[in-house]
């Protein structure tokens, strides 16, 4: 049934994900329609549930997965090219730094570089217990001090880890870009079967819920601006045409593919967001601003050993479980898209170059941002007019941007420059997480009908606003809460990452040279070994089912490794000598294979 239905749409994925996948979130969107308030405290029960008793959990497991990064990416393993040993990066360092914000947290920094340090100062997450008094000098520090540790090295080894797992998986041993790939190690070939098909949907399904939650906090932070600037009122219709202006950009971006549409708007938006902060440092209190950010990189390297493991165990406030725990548990619920997108466009460089780009140039960003906004907001409390933390306090968190630019020149025009770079970094949220989608369900990149790829910037712009405007907040604090639950069967991923991880750098490399590593032939879902087999398909002659290493790529000292036994359908639809394919590149139509029927 459902083959028919693929190919009645002319699609070219695996079925059973694709159309179970998008059953399950169709399921969940009419079941909050229909009982918002329900769903939002059924699936409140469960993110309560977390946030009483695994707290500890994320605290402590990002921390670790942190120093296993650090130790990986800085060790002999280091040197291992995330490709082929000779290959080169697919793209140039600004290109790779810009799109790793595309996908990211660029819409997260726009969303909280003021409100966040604004929010801490006038409620210190420590005050009562070490003494720091609201809106003072200490509070200001330790405000930025939090602020860092919430979107510095722990928020990117969020990403990092599967990031580089991803990359290792699917760029050294050629294995599909699904998250059922990082498990090879322990399922082999049956990361094509029914548990390697659950966890790929599971993985689809939460990505969906993350990145809708997202999307739709993105516009509310874009009406605003409006509202600011146009008077643009509260109406329904006006959330849809924002994020049906977003979705449109998106699917055209997604359409066109990396290079033609990701990278390009990246690159402009990254460009742009650098300019904005230029025109904040020179037209505000320059010196003030530069000696604020020095500093708070400071308060941040002192304080993240003791953030890195404090747990408000003796003072238990409940302040980390709507801060910290929230944005470790939503923020793990798209990893798997942005891990597999970094892995995407990481392809040709050595994992140490990765874990030191990945952690380290978005941090340092980070620092230069928040340090240079923040120390803005400080100013205008302490030596300007003041009011600025009390109009984010009472207006809410989605106009602190605006309200900062409304007291530095030229207003009306960064404020437009805002919005649009808000809704930029959404767009290429969207149609990032777009192509990873269509390549999880596909089990390959590339070659996937136009239409189908178009399928998901829709689906998750067509969910954001159904959520936002036929239920209002209910509707997305279901999907909030939705997210954070999804979360956390993620979250347990990164402790088979780390083991999966290693045993395949362990099984793969030499002990001598460059790290000399096995190439591992493509590997191909079932399904899609069929069609190119049908089509006579040169790439087949380095492509298997079964995950396997080519012959003659064994380095010296490596553990041996017995050759994988491919299944029927390479017996029936692939001619073979031994383990190695007679299909000729040259002529591929001469493959011996009779027509089906």
């Amino acid at each position: 049934m459902l083959d028919k239905v693929h190919d009645l749409f002319r699609l070219r994925t695996s079925p059973v994900i694709f159309f179970v996948s998008a059953g399950l979130i169709a399921v969940f969107v009419i079941l909050t329609l229909v009982m918002p308030e329900g769903m939002a405290s059924f699936w409140g029960a469960g993110s309560g549930w977390i946030y009483d008793n695994l707290g500890w959990f994320y605290i402590s497991g990002l921390t670790i997965f942190l120093i296993f990064l650090i130790i990986v990416g800085f060790g002999r393993f280091g040197r291992i090219r995330l490709g082929q040993d000779d290959e080169k990066p697919e793209h140039s360092d600004m290109s790779w730094f810009g799109m790793l914000f595309a996908a990211g947290i660029g819409t997260i920094l726009m969303f909280w570089a003021v409100a966040e340090p604004a929010n801490h100062f006038a409620e210190p997450p420590r005050g009562e217990s070490t003494g720091v008094e609201a809106r003072s000098m200490e509070a200001a520090s330790e405000a930025m001090g939090f602020t860092l540790y919430h979107f510095g090295l722990h928020t990117w080894t969020i990403f990092a880890l599967p990031g580089l797992a991803f990359a290792y998986f699917i760029y050294k041993r050629n294995l599909p870009p699904r998250v059922s790939s990082i498990f090879q190690p322990i399922l082999g070939d049956r990361i094509h079967g029914p548990i390697g098909k659950s966890i790929d949907i599971f993985a689809i399904v939460g990505t969906i819920f993350g990145v809708a939650v997202s999307i739709g906090l993105g516009t509310l932070q874009i009406h605003a601006g409006l509202a600011q600037l146009f008077g643009v009122s509260d109406a329904d219709w006006n959330f849809i045409i924002i994020i049906a202006v977003v979705t449109i950009v998106a699917t055209i971006s997604a359409v066109l593919g990396v290079n033609k549409g990701i990278r390009r708007l990246s690159n402009f938006n990254i460009w742009t967001a650098i300019a904005l902060l230029i025109f904040v440092l020179a037209t505000g209190p320059t010196v003030y601003m530069l000696r604020g950010t020095i500093e708070w990189a400071g308060v941040y390297l002192s304080m993240l050993p003791e953030l890195a493991f404090w747990n408000d165990t003796l003072a238990d406030t409940g302040w980390q479980n709507g801060w910290t725990i929230f944005y470790w548990a939503w923020t793990v619920a798209w990893a798997p898209f942005v891990g597999i997108f970094i892995a995407r466009i990481s392809r040709g460089r050595t994992i140490r170059q990765f874990v030191a780009g990945v952690l380290g140039l978005p941090t340092l960003f980070t620092i230069i941002w928040f340090g240079i906004w923040g120390s803005g907001v400080f100013d205008i409390e302490f030596n300007g007019d003041g009011g600025l933390v009390d109009s984010v306090l009472e207006d809410g968190v989605e106009t602190a941007l605006f309200a900062f630019l409304a007291e530095f020149p030229l207003a009306p025009v960064t404020s437009a420059v805002a919005i649009m770079l808000v809704g930029v970094f959404f767009i290429t949220s969207m149609d990032s997480c777009s192509l990873v989608l269509d390549d999880m369900c596909n089990g390959y990149e590339g070659k996937a009908p136009l239409h189908q790829r178009a399928f998901w910037t829709v689906a998750i712009g067509t969910i954001a606003a159904l959520l936002l405007t036929a239920t209002g907040e209910g509707g997305l604090a279901a999907l909030q809460e939705v997210a954070l639950v999804f979360g956390l069967p993620f979250f347990i991923l990164g402790y088979f990452i780390m083991y999966n991880l290693s045993r395949a750098m362990r099984e793969d490399a030499g002990e001598v040279g460059f790290l000399r590593t096995r190439r591992w032939l493509q590997t191909l879902p079932p399904e899609e070994y069929e069609r190119r087999m049908e089509e006579a398909d040169a790439s087949l002659a380095e492509a298997v089912v079964a995950p396997d290493y080519a012959e003659g790529t064994q380095p010296e000292n490596a553990p041996e490794l017995e050759h994988a036994e491919q299944p029927p359908v390479v017996e029936e639809y692939r001619v073979r000598t031994g383990e190695t394919p007679i299909i000729d590149p040259a002529n591929p139509g001469d493959t011996g294979i009779p027509p089906r029927g």
